[in-house]
């Protein structure tokens, strides 16, 4: 059970490779242009590239789905609040896992395999527009969010294009 796997090995290989040409060692956590982007785990996503961004220049917090659940919720905190986060995206995609999952079929699934209760909530959805806008509703609306932007975005993993979501609350200028 300790054996390294090939794809193991090959990450071990690859940040020996990164490393030796490694300059970003005076960065801080903060991030450069003041984002914070709430977005999926999904493995097609690579958020620095849709939107041209650097190392350093956004805090990137990830979660199947782009929920803005508890933990989503302390990362925005506190970057936010101790790395000085001025504006906050939500960003879905077309294509999510999340979308239409039997969220009940899978804690059932889960009970089963593993004979203990499945009490978990997993984030599915049924309309993606729909799912972003209360996510930037959640975070709008946290009391200690602040008076920041909270924007959604969809990502079309079939184009590499992003499209605005349309929210009825906004929780700032």
């Amino acid at each position: 059970m300790n054996e390294r796997s090939p794809e193991y090995a090959r990450l071990l290989a690859e940040n020996e490779r990164y490393a030796e040409q490694f300059d970003r060692g005076r960065l801080t956590a903060a991030p450069l242009s003041g984002l914070a982007i709430l977005t999926c785990m999904d493995a097609r996503m690579v958020i620095h590239d849709i939107f041209g961004l650097r190392a350093g220049d956004a805090n990137v917090i990830r979660n199947a789905g782009a929920v803005a659940s508890e933990d989503a919720l302390r990362s925005l905190l506190l970057s936010r609040h101790v790395l000085g986060t001025t504006e906050i995206v939500v960003l879905g995609h077309t294509g999510c896992g999340m979308h239409e999952l039997d969220d009940r079929g899978l804690r059932a699934q889960l009970a089963a395999e593993s004979g203990q209760p499945a009490e978990t909530h997993f984030g599915s959805f049924t309309d993606l527009d729909a799912h972003v806008a209360r996510q930037v509703e959640r975070i709008a609306a946290h009391p200690w969010i602040g008076p920041v932007p909270v924007r959604g975005l969809v990502y079309e993993v079939e184009t590499g294009r992003v499209r605005e979501v349309q929210t009825p609350y906004m929780s700032a200028p």
